[in-house]
């Protein structure tokens, strides 16, 4: 019971952040599954079967807060999943013990992107409202949707920043937009995993768990996503992620120096870079917030929530100041 508990607590946090953050539901989620020692295809089955149910309440709440973009949706879910049930039948056809180390290493590569990515970077709103194309769409769908499979999660981490980097769709509309086209990635990729392995090694006690966990934050998590500072949250996602899976990697046989010095020292550096990291995040979201560019910077706040809202309006700090009344004589 008390690991029940724990899993929906699990799947309530990741929700919350994947929901606000548009990713880091399925990373989060199999990073803990692996670390207990779950098999590698059946931790990212389990997690891809609670997210058909978390990412369809996830997709309502957002819809009902008018946060997506269907035409989005259509374009990059559709090649989404198409990759996801390429890459689920491509997990289950490895070795377990070929296959966590390859997971980890997958995983380490998305957390550090993240921790990179929103400590050192604002989120790009400039070009906002331009058109996205198919041609951008549908390969970063194919892709992502690979990696979602295969990784265990990926499907934010890898679409949701490079549909910001476009900036050609305002962020709330980005996370939005996401998260409920990973209903057709969550889908497929379940798909793949029931036909490739059966129910073989799927715990359904505990993709209830997390679904439960899922379904009470995603309506919160749709409200958040206006809220939030994005690049906190990406910080100290990424630093969670960066650090459980270097320790798989550093106890598995590619390396083997679990439970030495040398694996205490390198898990001590990472947690200080992390504790670094957040704070950097922190500082620079406050600076923006004092210069009056807390919506630019982060996606988020009262700017962002603004009917017509553009992050072309000058901000208040840099309005021309009125023209001085002569003195009457």
């Amino acid at each position: 019971m008390p690991s029940l508990i724990l899993l929906a607590l699990v799947g309530l946090a990741a929700q919350l952040v994947d929901g606000s953050l548009g990713m880091a539901y399925g990373v989060t989620s199999t990073t803990l599954l692996l670390a207990i020692g779950t098999n590698p295809a059946a931790a990212s089955a389990t997690v891809h079967l609670a997210e058909i149910g978390t990412t369809l309440a996830s997709g309502v709440s957002h819809w009902r807060f008018g946060n997506v973009d269907w035409k989005v949706v259509l374009r990059i879910g559709v090649p989404g999943a198409v990759g996801a049930f390429a890459g689920a039948t491509f997990l289950s056809n490895l070795s377990t013990d070929a296959a966590k180390p390859v997971m980890s290493l997958l995983l380490l590569a998305l957390g550090l992107y993240l921790l990179v990515r929103f400590t050192l970077k604002g989120l790009r709103t400039d070009r906002q409202h331009l058109p996205l194309r198919k041609r951008f769409l549908a390969p970063l769908g194919v892709f992502a949707g690979f990696v979602d499979a295969t990784g265990g999660g990926g499907w934010g981490p890898v679409g949701t920043p490079a549909l910001l980097a476009s900036g050609r769709l305002e962020p709330r509309k980005v996370v939005g937009s996401i998260d409920t086209s990973e209903f057709l990635v969550a889908l497929a990729a379940s798909l793949g995993f029931l036909f490739s392995l059966g129910s073989q090694g799927i715990d359904f006690t505990w993709v209830a768990a997390l679904l439960i966990g899922g379904l009470i934050a995603a309506p919160f998590a749709a409200w958040l996503v206006r809220k939030v500072p994005g690049r906190v949250l990406g910080s100290a996602v990424g630093g969670v992620i960066v650090l459980t899976n270097t320790r798989t990697l550093l106890r598995s046989d590619w390396v083997g120096v679990g439970d030495t010095t040398t694996e205490g020292l390198v898990l001590a550096a990472i947690a200080l870079v992390w504790v670094v990291a957040v704070t950097w995040s922190v500082r620079a979201y406050r600076l923006d917030l004092a210069a009056g560019r807390g919506a630019a910077g982060t996606g988020h706040g009262p700017a962002a929530d603004a009917p017509g809202a553009s992050s072309d309006a000058p901000d208040a700090v840099d309005a021309e100041p009125a023209a001085p009344v002569a003195p009457r004589v």
